[in-house]
């Protein structure tokens, strides 16, 4: 019996279906954002590869966004 502990390497980057289900999303939803350039790809191989870096940048910026957008609308109409 082999007794060898094998590291577990985490994927640096994914695919376009891997980062649609990292994030929730269909893989059509991935290749809009990435159109109006909200998620930047690596083009480094032949199909784009999305890295977690950058889906966790896409995640963070529009969750600041939508807070932001929420208090502003909030101030504005009274509303707590």
């Amino acid at each position: 019996m082999n007794s060898e502990v094998h590291a577990v390497i985490p994927k640096l980057a994914l695919n376009r279906v891997e980062a649609a289900e990292a994030i929730g999303q269909s893989p059509a939803t991935i290749d809009r954002l990435t159109k109006r350039g909200l998620l930047r790809p690596s083009r480094a191989t032949r199909r784009p590869m999305y890295s977690v870096v950058e889906l966790q940048r896409f995640l963070k910026e529009t969750t600041q966004a939508d807070y932001a957008l929420s208090r502003s609308s909030s101030a504005t109409f009274g509303t707590y």
